[in-house]
Order: C-alpha cells, then structure tokens, then sequence
C-alpha cells in the first residue's frame, strides 16, 4: 500500500481545540440534555447468522440534534418525529460488532474513544463483559475513518487493538489522511481530517492497515460492498453463512424515524449527499426485497433487524429478543 505522513503533534494540537460534541457539530448539539452516568453500562447482544457467532457490541449513546437532516424542510422534520414519538433532540447509538469466525475475532468499527463524551466510549467495557480484551481482536472492519467509527483505535498515545489488522477501502485513506484534500475542505470539515490523523494515522504507520479497492472477499463468507457517498470510501461489509444474510451498514442511516420513510433525506455529515441518498435508496430496496437481516452503526441498541416496505419508504423490524441465542437454532 502506498505510504502516508500524518503529522501527529499538529494532529494533538488540533484536536485539543475541537469540541467533544458527536463529529463536532457545536450549534447542533447546544443545550443538548447530558445524563450523569455512574457505571460503564456495558452493552452487548449475542446472535446466530448460519454457523457464525455474532455479538453486538454498544460504545454508547449520544445525543444527535435533527436539525442536521437535509433535503426536507425543518417543520415537516418535526411532523414526522412526533409520529415516533421523538423530539428535535434524539439519542443516537453508537453500534460495534464482533464477529467469531474460528481463530479470527473480528470487530466491525472501533467506537469512538474519548472524544465525544461520557455517554460513550463503553465499546472496551462491553467487549469486557462478553469475555474479549481488546488484544485479542485479530481483525477490524472500518465501514469509514468518521471518528465515532475509529476514534476508539487509540487511547492517548496506545494503539488500543495492538494485534489487530485494519481493512477499509483505499479511498478513504487516500481521503482523510491526504493534507491535499483537507486544503481544499472548508474550514468546519478539517477538523476531520485531523482526527483521522490522530486516531486512524497511528495504525498506518505501524503497519496495521490492509486497504481494499471496493468489491473484496476479505475472509471465506466475508465481504465488502461499495456505498460510497457518505464518505468517499464508505462500505458496507456482508458476511453469509448457510444460506444466512447479514449487512453491517455503517453509516447509511442516522436518523431512523426519518430516513426510513424518507430515504432522500440527507445528513450534514455526507460528503457527498448526492451519492449517500442513491446509496441509501439501493441497500433499502435491495435489504427489503432479499430480506436478510441488517446492522446499521446507529440505529437503537443491538440495531439488528430486517427492512420491509411501507408505502413509499421502509420500517425496520427489529429482530425478535432472544434470551437463549443457542436455543434458537
């Protein structure tokens, strides 16, 4: 893979200037209601797709304000929060999975680390709870380098899954850690690249980063899917066993309540809103007709169900609780 320079202390510098606010948004996230938290409160749901254990893995909630939504005007955004029953404020979650495929535990996302909050960062305490340390993850699957999916990589100076393989698509790397592309980023976007230089540039420069070029089988029954639009390489990552469907999705839903009815509406995190809605509008056909279960990085904790029509949008069916995952095979 080509080689990348990321200037750390300039990277430290930069992000001890930026806000703690969920991908920095400050206006979006002013007056934004802040739970005191006395425990961890670890996170994790185990299923079955086929024969491969899967364990969805919580690092946290944080408050995501709708005013962000795009492409539907601000009053009609409301109407259609109150029929969920929701306000302009929403809690989002922020959704890991580990995957046991025999001698590989793989992570799909890494949380977010310490930069957006108490009511995150639970991902190393959730894996905690299911048994794992964080240096026995072999592999990590990057659906994109936002910092809410990789911010968790790094704890201060320590790669926090030392022993860990990274896959992402090139492109994404090409795009947030080129001093190029932040140049000609407006100035509100550049506090991502910085980011990225912080917490996704330690891991190429010791070696750890495996880039993909879209389509790839990764592992046996493991593959990535192109969805570019929301970042430049955004991807999706399908895994299949014994007939057996699941997508782990990323970042091609924030708001649930009115994406799902409303596919076209846009989020101000897109970098290219365009591509991210014609994105959105191919996985929700394609999930709903196929009707294989989905994992979205963002939707309501364990965040795995299946999409159906619902006239002219979609409804999530979440999958049905399980106490005894073993005993529903």
């Amino acid at each position: 893979m080509p080689a990348y320079r990321f200037p750390v202390a300039a990277a430290l510098a930069a992000l001890s200037i930026l806000s703690v606010q969920f991908l920095t948004a400050p206006a979006a996230y002013a007056h934004a209601p802040q739970p005191q938290l006395s425990e961890s409160q670890a996170g994790y749901y185990r299923l079955k797709v086929g024969a491969i254990d899967i364990i969805a893995l919580s690092d946290g909630t944080v408050t995501l304000n709708s005013e962000l939504l795009s492409r539907m005007p601000p009053e009609q955004v409301q109407s259609v929060l109150k029929q969920s029953y929701v306000g302009p404020l929403l809690n989002a979650s922020v959704n890991a999975y580990l995957i046991k495929q025999g001698e590989r535990l793989i992570l799909v996302d890494a949380g977010t680390g310490e930069l957006y909050g108490p009511t995150l960062n639970k991902l190393p305490a959730s894996l905690k709870a299911v048994g794992y340390t964080p240096e026995q993850i072999t592999d990590i699957l990057v659906t994109h380098i936002h910092t809410d999916h990789t911010g968790g990589l790094m704890d201060g100076n320590t790669r926090v899954f030392p022993n860990a393989t990274i896959h992402v698509d090139r492109r994404e790397v090409e795009y947030w850690l080129s001093p190029e592309k932040r140049a000609q980023a407006p100035a509100q976007m550049q506090q991502y690249f910085d980011q990225a230089q912080l917490k996704f540039g330690p891991s190429v420069a010791a070696g750890k980063v495996k880039v993909f070029d879209g389509a790839t089988e990764l592992f046996a029954g493991i593959r990535s899917v192109p969805a570019y639009g929301h970042t430049p390489g955004h991807s999706f990552y399908v895994l299949e066993s014994l007939g057996e469907k699941i997508a782990f999705w990323g970042d091609i839903l924030h708001v649930a309540e009115v994406q799902l009815p409303h596919p076209d509406v846009t989020i101000q995190f897109d970098v290219d809103p365009t591509a991210a809605a014609a994105a959105r509008a191919r996985a929700f056909a394609e999930a709903a007709q196929q009707g294989y279960l989905i994992a979205p990085a963002h939707m309501s904790f364990p965040g795995v169900g299946h999409l159906r029509r619902d006239g002219k949008g979609y409804r999530f069916v979440p999958l049905p609780y399980l106490n005894d995952y073993y005993q529903a095979k």
